[in-house]
């Protein structure tokens, strides 16, 4: 499986690589965007993005299943031991509004574990991608997450408005908070070791996570439900009720949502 593997990884870096730069063009020279339902804008950068990387993709392992934010689910991928995640533009709010906070995602899982993926930012030049047993990498370099244990001091990518709404400031002194909008380019950060940790009480999809899960496995973390729960892809309801990634810092987070409840409330 290896060879395979390592084919298959080479192939989303290329496609990733060709539709970041197919999602610059349209950042840098405009498109017209409409909303899918409220608070959840789609642009036709990411139906064009979408359609490339499908090109690519499926073209090249036919056999092989496709989920995608901006395809239509169809149940043909149950069926597949090898399905194809994607999300085009994670962070559609950030690139409609000309914010560099979005990026393009592509993984392969492989009967419900995501094994390569690959996390690209074309605006900000920076290219994630890892493959299981591989090691995780920015722009060619091995990244790893950080060995902080304590929330004293630690750096987050999450709302300093929750820690305060559920008390959990006091188990952080001197944290510093900061929030982008791209759940995957949030996780690439920690796994690059940038951050301490990143959360989210809000559920996501498959292709928000699958290639940055992958990515944060490579580098040492860990990214898990607040409940501690693995994810598991390809199944019939591609939703994850939270996120809780982290380096070292993933089992203290952890036993703070024990011992009280969560309240995403602010």
């Amino acid at each position: 499986m290896t060879d395979d593997l390592l084919r298959d990884h080479a192939l989303i870096v290329e496609s990733v690589r060709e539709a970041g730069a197919l999602a610059l063009d349209y950042f840098h020279k405009g498109f017209k965007s409409w909303t899918k339902g409220e608070g959840d804008p789609v642009s036709e950068a990411d139906i064009a993005v979408d359609k490339l990387l499908n090109a690519r993709l499926t073209a090249a392992r036919p056999d092989y299943g496709w989920m995608s934010e901006e395809t239509a689910d169809t149940p043909d991928r149950l069926g597949k031991s090898r399905v194809w995640i994607v999300d085009p533009i994670d962070g559609t709010r950030s690139f409609v509004a000309r914010k560099p906070e979005f990026t393009i995602c592509a993984a392969l899982v492989i009967d419900g574990t995501p094994l390569a993926g690959a996390v690209f930012n074309p605006v900000t030049e920076e290219f994630f991608e890892a493959w299981k047993g591989g090691g995780a990498r920015l722009n060619g370099q091995k990244i790893g997450v950080t060995r902080r244990r304590r929330l004293k001091g630690a750096e987050l990518l999450a709302s300093r408005r929750s820690f305060e709404h559920n008390d959990w400031l006091g188990q952080s002194p001197g944290a510093k908070f900061d929030h982008v909008n791209s759940i995957a380019y949030r996780m690439a950060l920690v796994a690059s070791g940038r951050y301490d940790a990143t959360i989210s009480m809000t559920a996501k999809s498959d292709w928000d996570l699958a290639a940055a899960d992958i990515i944060v496995a490579e580098a040492g973390g860990s990214s898990t439900t607040s409940d501690g729960l693995p994810y598991r892809y390809n199944q019939s309801e591609p939703r994850h009720a939270d996120v809780v990634c982290a380096g070292a810092l993933h089992e203290r987070l952890l036993e703070l949502f024990r011992e009280r409840s969560f309240n995403a409330g602010a």
